[in-house]
Parts: structure tokens; C-alpha cells; sequence
């Protein structure tokens, strides 16, 4: 039997905190998490990307203007967050960038940039929210299958989203006592904007998508939508014996 209308939402009554939230699986994510029900505030450093957004978003959504390359950002975020709702039930830490190169033409800012906003920022980010989540709350990372294969010029890259999969191991058992759960979602090939801004030419772009979707099992690129749907899931009652993982959401890339 399907859902009624008038039924509460999986997410009813819930304070959701998204950074990175006004593109690509962030945006999926806030949109699928408000039409479930929950109260969505959404971070990001382009105001009208967010304004864009939240009005996309509904359900009273609200941004926060924050720079995650920025570590005092995270405390903003957080303080922003819980300012307006009192709480946060659900932290998915979504933002980040991608920048690929071969290691011998790696330097310290291509380094440096991607560590501060893929790990330091989410990192932190925990920190200040840990006073306000309660017991039975949420902390989701948006990882990658990168992180468990060896691709060309991913070095940096990979490293960082293997840092938050061992993140995710640690807070499961240091925050067991407040029955906080603690997992990661890593997509594989996923159609977002990142892939425009990965500071590579679009045919050098567009042919390594079509390798990486060469690779993919199923045979294509995942929607943000898709992995929107594996996010829910994650931040929801069904999956609340779901703790310390890393959920594949790559069409069986990583798995082959």
C-alpha cells in the first residue's frame, strides 16, 4: 500500500544541516529530505546559487553563506543552524571539491585546498555541532569510491575521502554513548557539476567520464537523485541499525 497524503514524512519534525547544499547531490538531498519532512538548512559561498535553492528546496529551508575552504566557516554553520531550529538531527557534510592531477605535478595549494575543504571543514564541522546533536542523531559524509581503487591522477582527492571513511569508523564507536549514528554514503560516477570543476578541459572532462562510465557495471553515470535516495535512507528510521559503514552507490564499480 502506498503512501497516503496526509501521512507524516520520514523525516517529519527532523532539522537537517546540508553543506554544500545548493547543487548536485546536496540540492537532491535537500529537496528529497523537506518533501520527507524535515526542516533543511543548506550552507554554501555563492548567495544566489543559495537563494535558488532554498526556493527549490520549500518547507521553510533557510542557507547559511559559508566558505567551507574557511575553518571558522563550520562553527558559523552550526551556530546558524542551531540559532534558528535549537538542534541538528541529521549532518550530512556534502561539500567538496575535486582537483586531479598526476603526483608529479601536485603542489602544496592543490594539496592544501582540497585537505581544508573535504576533511578540516567536515572535521570541524562535527566538532561544533557535537553539543547539539541529540541521542539518536545523524552524521552522514558524502565519501567515494575513489577512495577504494587506485585512479590516475586522484591522489589528493582520494586520500581526503579516504580520511572521512575512517573519520565515519572513529565517531561510530567515540559517540556510541549518545546513540549517534555514524556512516558514509560514496557515490561513483554521478552526473553533477563537480565533474565542471575539476579544472581539467572539457574533452580531457568528457573523456574520462566515459571511461569511468565504462567501468560501471550497470553501464552509465548515477543521478544525484539515486544517490539522494541512498541518503534518506541512511538519515531515516529504516536505517537505524545502520552504523560505521560506507554505503556504495556506484552501479557495482567498486565491487568489479
Amino acid at each position: 500500500m502506498g503512501k497516503l497524503d496526509n501521512q507524516p514524512g520520514r523525516l517529519a519534525g527532523k532539522v537537517a544541516l546540508i553543506t554544500g547544499g545548493n547543487s548536485g547531490i546536496g540540492l537532491a538531498t535537500a529537496k528529497l529530505f523537506a518533501k520527507e519532512g524535515a526542516k533543511v538548512v543548506i550552507s554554501g559561498r555563492r548567495e544566489d546559487a543559495l537563494k535558488d535553492a532554498v526556493a527549490q528546496i520549500g518547507n521553510g529551508a533557510d542557507y547559511v553563506l559559508a566558505d567551507a575552504a574557511i575553518v571558522s566557516s563550520a562553527k558559523k554553520v552550526v551556530d546558524a543552524t542551531v540559532a534558528k531550529h535549537g538542534r541538528i538531527d541529521i549532518l550530512f557534510l556534502n561539500a567538496g571539491v575535486a582537483y586531479f592531477l598526476p603526483i608529479d605535478a601536485i603542489d602544496e595549494d592543490h594539496f592544501d585546498t582540497q585537505f581544508n575543504i573535504n576533511v578540516k571543514n567536515p572535521f570541524f564541522t562535527v566538532k561544533e555541532a557535537l553539543p547539539h546533536l541529540p541521542e539518536g542523531a545523524v552524521i552522514i559524509s558524502n565519501t567515494s569510491v575513489v577512495g577504494q581503487k587506485g585512479f590516475d591522477g586522484t591522489g589528493v582527492y582520494s586520500a581526503t575521502k579516504a580520511a572521512l571513511r575512517s573519520l565515519t569508523r572513529v565517531l561510530a564507536s567515540e559517540l556510541k554513548a549518545k546513540k549517534i549514528r555514524t556512516v558514509s554514503v560514496a557515490p561513483g560516477p554521478i552526473e553533477t557539476p563537480i565533474y565542471g570543476k575539476l579544472g581539467m578541459p572539457e574533452e580531457a572532462v568528457q573523456e574520462m567520464g566515459a571511461g569511468f562510465a565504462s567501468q560501471v557495471p550497470l553501464g552509465r553515470f548515477g543521478s544525484a537523485d539515486e544517490l539522494a535516495n541512498a541518503v534518506l535512507f541512511l538519515a531515516s528510521n529504516d536505517g537505524s541499525f545502520v552504523n560505521g559503514v560506507e554505503l556504495e552507490v556506484d552501479g557495482g564499480l567498486s565491487q568489479v
